[in-house]
């Protein structure tokens, strides 16, 4: 392939002509066709639109600089000339500064550089027998009308050559080729093609004219407005039936027209919207499932009976609870926490359990599946063998090939941008950037942590909370809940700001360690993105599932962080409730600043430019300008569209085991997700170059991971954020003699049991209530369940008999659960296959044909000019190729 690159690419070059050498584009005046895609002469299509500001009416940059610019123009657009390209330059209509250069590859550049690019084209219609769906009848009622948008033609493809050319299948040379394959090939040119020598360095590549803004933009066209059918007969008006068929609101439930998405798009943008329509199909099941067990745990919450007996004023109003802070707390009773326990008793049920055992076996259906559709669209979009044939070296690894070695392989110099040393030396860089800036994220979230400390003692002192106490407003505005949801806020605000810098830092680091595709330049700022935002938007969530309340010792001698905050306690019903506080306020915010992003800033910006240009109304506007006041669609193109849905599967499977609800509102955020993305791409942005993509590349190892995460993550939940097991361990065993005095099995006594009992006379002097003790009691419970010898024992405040059997069953819990589920998940991978048995009939059937067609027929010609000398070579052949007799 570098080969090739440098026989073909590189000769173009040449050097930089002189002035009086420069070939210019042919200038011609617009022919008030608005919706033309053609040349003035109206056979030759617009492949590609180049836009620059006139240099000799720019008044902002010095008259010495702008001749360099308009030098370096003029060179690369003499060069595309020689390349074989041609080009129509026209003034705009609404703002004389700006001119547009329409490009245009003929038949011959188009064949060239698709042999070099190995792009695959039509050898002959399908043949195989398609067998129907037995659910074809239903799908039919969601896809979209065939009379509308007809199906594409299935063909057998090969890998484009110019000396068979008479083996494909070209019924008219116009359309051989379709807009979106000659958008790439003449990208593929424009990217690679000189426009300054320096230092003996070529500078090459739009992306540094644009860069440095020498072109202000660099598009193909749409083919039609989408609000209305293009008045030109030979515009299929693509861009409208995708607005109108796929974009549209009303379209929420219908199957997305996924063929005619990638024909108009390329296969980059449709592989996205085949796995998040995917995505979305199979969170209806987990949404299902969740909200039963949601129901569930709503209908039997008022049989929860260690909630009953947290609000019964003659057990849980007789419970007095010890202070939560130093100094500044007091003592307060426990039926304060009744409504958080009745709200508890609705996530912290057994439905849980099994919803959580679910999800672990679900997302393994999910990525199988998914591999299955995966494989067929690589197969019938012909991205099969995309990234060994096809995908070439980026413009700017290119430049930086300064470096000769040798390649082992082929034993033959090549050219690279660093030497071995210079590569470890950039990855080690690269690498020690990566964990300065997520222990950067660490920090702050070891401040949003203090935060909760210190602000918790501020809501303990002014939200006084007495033993005696009625008020309907304390039952909801607990100091815990206060400094929860506080601290969540000011959490969600903290990572939105982080996104922004570490999207930046991320880039840089990339761009540094200089990747040699484009493929590898997205995988590896897929890896950091994923890492940076991992951190930043799960942190707080592992904190509280995992660590809040677990080191906090007991009243008479606390845990304190940093040698002056006292570590947090969770409620006596633990932090499940408190995590699930977390979670939705996370995904609703995240979800709704992504919205205001995504579509509000293109939608104003586009307001503004058309509100800007007045004019507009009074003069017909070609299609190239309609297009360049829409938004570009940004160098990343769809990366954050992924970025958004994976954190969101993150948020869907490591902690579904405390918000059931999480797929429903993820199913309902996806189905919006993706007419509003499908809106923003057909009407608020400008044609994206069609680029390849074989699957959805770094993010499907990143999917797995999680999906093996959650497992652990679901499990630990239950095990150590839930109450559940102590509940189990307590009605099984405690509840029972020898430990319990109930005749039966029964949750009766759990809270008495279960809250540790304090003497108030053994607080420290730096611990004790400033406020005094009411009543004539002389004890306190311990808010969380710690489990431990109540005092005048000789082993008091030590860690009981009932701790360490919930602590044996939580690991026994942990275990098991891993064990089945992994099991499980290993079972259903062996039994669904990857790859279909219809697409590996496909795949075979279209290598038979390639050889036949394009090597056999070779075969043929050679031994019909060279006759019997043809036979003997043929004849040797096979023999070299017999198997030996046994």
């Amino acid at each position: 392939l570098v080969l090739e690159l440098n026989q073909v690419i590189i000769p173009t070059y040449g050097t930089v002509p002189d002035q009086q050498n420069l070939h210019t584009p042919e200038w011609v005046d617009f022919d008030d066709k608005p919706d033309s895609l053609f040349f003035k002469d109206g056979q030759r299509r617009i492949d590609f639109v180049l836009v620059y500001e006139d240099e000799s009416k720019k008044m902002t940059h010095r008259r010495s600089d702008r001749k360099k610019q308009k030098r370096k123009r003029q060179v690369y657009e003499s060069n595309l000339i020689n390349n074989g390209l041609q080009l129509e330059a026209t003034r705009s209509v609404l703002d004389e500064k700006l001119i547009f250069v329409k490009v245009h590859a003929p038949w011959e550049v188009l064949c060239t550089y698709a042999e070099v690019m190995h792009i695959k084209l039509p050898l002959q219609h399908n043949d195989l027998k398609t067998r129907k769906s037995a659910f074809n009848w239903f799908s039919r009622l969601f896809r979209v009308d065939e009379n509308i948008i007809k199906p594409e033609q299935e063909f057998f493809t090969a890998p484009f050559q110019k000396e068979h050319l008479s083996n494909f299948y070209i019924q008219d040379k116009d359309t051989f080729f379709n807009p979106a394959t000659r958008s790439r090939i003449v990208h593929f040119i424009l990217s690679r093609v000189e426009y300054a020598t320096k230092n003996n360095v070529k500078k090459f590549g739009i992306n540094k004219l644009l860069d440095t803004g020498i072109y202000k933009a660099a598009f193909p066209l749409h083919d039609s407005s989408f609000r209305h059918l293009s008045t030109d007969p030979s515009c299929p008006s693509e861009r409208y039936l995708l607005y109108r068929e796929w974009a549209h609101p009303k379209n929420i439930f219908k199957l997305q027209p996924l063929d005619f998405i990638r024909k108009y798009y390329g296969e980059k943008i449709g592989i996205y919207f085949a796995w998040l329509g995917f995505y979305t199909n199979m969170l209806t099941v987990a949404a299902v499932v969740g909200v039963g067990c949601f129901f569930y745990g709503y209908l039997t919450k008022d049989n929860c009976t260690w909630s009953q007996e947290v609000c019964d004023p003659n057990i849980g109003g007789n419970i007095i609870m010890c202070p939560q802070c130093d100094r500044a707390c007091t003592y307060w009773n426990l039926t304060i926490t009744c409504e958080s326990s009745k709200k508890l008793c609705i996530f912290d049920s057994y439905g849980t359990l099994v919803f959580a055992v679910f999800m672990g076996i679900w997302v393994t259906f999910f990525l199988e599946f998914w591999k299955r559709r995966q494989a067929e669209l690589e197969y019938e979009w012909d991205t099969v063998e995309y990234l060994e044939q096809e995908e070439q070296v980026r413009p700017e690894y290119e430049a930086r090939c300064t470096h000769v070695v040798m390649n082992e392989i082929t034993q033959q110099e090549e050219h690279v941008p660093y030497t071995a040393c210079g590569k470890c030396v950039r990855m080690t860089f690269c690498t020690s950037a990566i964990f300065f800036w997520i222990l950067l994220i660490i920090a702050s979230v070891v401040g949003i942590i203090v935060y909760r400390l210190s602000v918790f003692l501020a809501f303990s002192s002014k939200l006084s909370q007495h033993v005696n106490g009625t008020e309907a407003l304390r039952k909801y505005l607990t100091p815990q809940t206060a400094t929860s949801v506080t601290a969540s806020l000011i959490s969600f605000v903290v990572i939105m700001i982080l996104n922004i810098v570490y999207e930046k830092v991320a880039i840089l680091i990339t761009d540094f360690e200089l990747p040699r595709t484009q493929t590898d330049y997205e995988n590896s700022l897929t890896t950091k993105m994923f890492l940076f935002q991992f951190v930043n938007y799960y942190s707080s969530c592992f904190y509280i599932a995992f660590f809040k309340g677990k080191f906090v010792g007991h009243p008479g001698s606390p845990v304190y962080w940093l040698g002056k905050y006292r570590n947090e306690e969770c409620d006596p019903g633990g932090c499940l409730l408190e995590l699930t506080t977390q979670l939705a306020i996370i995904v609703g915010g995240k979800a709704i600043w992504n919205n205001i992003q995504e579509v509000l800033v293109p939608l104003v910006k586009n307001l503004i430019g058309r509100y800007s240009a007045a004019a507009r109304s009074e003069k017909v506007v070609p299609r190239w300008e309609h297009d360049y006041h829409l938004q570009p669609i940004g160098k990343l193109g769809l990366f954050y569209e992924y970025l958004e849905m994976v954190i969101q599967f993150g948020f869907v499977t490591l902690f579904v085991a405390s918000f059931p609800l999480a797929p429903l509102l993820a199913l309902i955020n996806n189905m919006l997700e993706i007419r509003l993305d499908a809106w923003k791409l057909t009407t608020q942005f400008r044609r994206m170059v069609p680029q390849k993509a074989q699957d959805i590349g770094a993010w499907q190892p990143i999917l797995q991971g999680i999906a093996i995460l959650a497992v652990v993550t679901n499990a630990l939940i239950i095990a150590f954020t839930s109450d559940m097991i102590p509940r189990l361990v307590y009605y099984w065993s405690f509840s029972v003699p020898p430990y319990g005095s109930h005749s039966t099995h029964t949750m009766e006594g759990y809270i008495n049991s279960t809250l540790s009992v304090f003497n108030i006379s053994d607080f420290k002097n730096e611990s004790k209530p400033s406020s005094p003790w009411l009543g004539k009691q002389t004890t306190c419970r311990q808010v969380y369940r710690d489990l431990r010898y109540p005092p005048g024992h000789q082993h008091q405040y030590e860690h009981n008999i009932y701790y360490w059997h919930v602590i044996a069953a939580k690991l026994a819990f942990i275990i098991v659960m891993e064990h089945v589920i992994y099991f499980v998940k290993f079972i259903i991978s062996y039994v669904i296959p990857d790859v279909s048995e219809k697409t590996k009939s496909k795949v075979k059937r279209e290598k038979y044909l390639t050889q036949k067609l394009l090597h056999e027929n070779d075969l043929k010609g050679v031994k019909k000019t060279m006759g019997k000398i043809a036979d003997k070579i043929i004849k040797g052949a096979d023999s070299t190729f017999q198997p030996k007799d046994e």
